[in-house]
């Protein structure tokens, strides 16, 4: 009974090309848009319900609560655990692609079958990337999920009080799980059909050359930045944790933005996504991350502006000396 409904959603996915995980960094890219444009502009005008339900962290919601809402809230040290599981998925995509490009074989039937039912369907997918620059960036996407799952475990410092709602959480998940879906959708040795390069130094380009080091640059400096806030909390003479409010944070890229955490994000996926430059889905899965992130660090920056009547008139939110 099962096999022949599977069978049957497999033929309607394929006959209306339905790409599930386009669809829903579509969807992700309105939503933030709408509501975060909402959120800047006549946020006193939203029910409390809107306002609870987007706003977390240090700019969560002050004031009169939703009761539903509010059930529906979990700790945000609960980020941690989409970044385990980011971490777990970003090595088994790894040793995919390895797998493929070390036997110069297609991936196996079960992979290029779930691949043909959540991207569209077997017409629907083409070979957009060689599986070199494939693995590349999934190596660089692995060491950003690797680098995450330390920090959220074993550094970072969340407030007991600090609550997301459910669906910040669930975002998470989904994510990463489109993300690496999106990419060994179009990646040749994961097409029917297709074989893969072998891997080679010499075939890396000038260009993601370029990428690999603005990456990494990136990559370090997004760590160096959350040390900085981590630190805020702690004792400096004997590294305990003194604190778990939300304070101001100096030095570094802080001088110039309140938010170089998010800024670098938004640069290490503009990196992915031009490596990744034929396929759609990663241009959305960028626009999906820059817009997530820019309203994130204009309501941060309102935040600290509120808080701290001193703070600096030159830091901008997001992009120095612009946002």
């Amino acid at each position: 009974m099962a096999l022949p409904l599977i069978g049957a959603v497999e033929e309607l996915v394929d006959q209306f090309e339905i790409d599930l995980i386009k669809v829903i960094f579509i969807v992700f890219i309105a939503t933030i848009v709408v509501f975060g444009s909402l959120m800047t502009l006549v946020e006193a005008h939203l029910p409390n319900s809107i306002r609870q339900s987007f706003r977390y962290g240090k700019h969560s919601h002050k004031g009169p609560t939703d009761a539903i809402v509010s059930y529906l809230e979990v700790p945000k040290s609960w980020f941690k655990h989409f970044y385990m599981f980011s971490l777990v998925w970003s090595l088994l995509a790894l040793y995919l692609i390895a797998s493929v490009i070390a036997g110069q074989i297609e991936a196996p039937e079960y992979v290029l079958r779930f691949l043909d039912f959540i991207s569209g369907g077997r017409s629907h997918r083409e070979v957009l990337v060689d599986s070199n620059t494939a693995l590349i960036g999934t190596v660089l996407l692995t060491l950003q999920c690797l680098r995450r799952f330390y920090e959220t475990n074993f550094v970072q410092i969340f407030s007991k009080q600090s609550k997301m709602n459910l669906s910040h959480y669930f975002v998470g998940y989904i994510h990463y799980f489109g993300a690496i879906i999106a990419l060994l959708s179009n990646t040749a040795g994961f097409v029917r059909g297709s074989k893969p390069n072998e891997f080679s130094l010499e075939n890396i380009t000038v260009l993601q050359s370029i990428y690999i080091v603005f990456f990494l640059f990136s990559w370090h400096q997004q760590f160096a930045s959350n040390l900085l806030l981590v630190n805020l909390r702690k004792d400096a003479k004997t590294g305990a944790v003194k604190t778990e409010k939300h304070l101001m944070p100096t030095g570094g890229w802080f001088n110039l933005i309140s938010s170089p955490h998010m800024f670098f994000e938004v640069v290490m996926y503009y990196c992915l996504a031009d490596l990744f430059a034929p396929m759609r889905t990663w241009k959305l899965i960028f626009i999906w991350v820059a817009s997530n992130q820019t309203v994130n660090a204009l309501l941060t920056h309102q935040w600290y502006k509120a808080q701290f009547k001193d703070y600096p008139k030159r830091r901008h939110a997001i992009i120095p000396f612009m946002l």
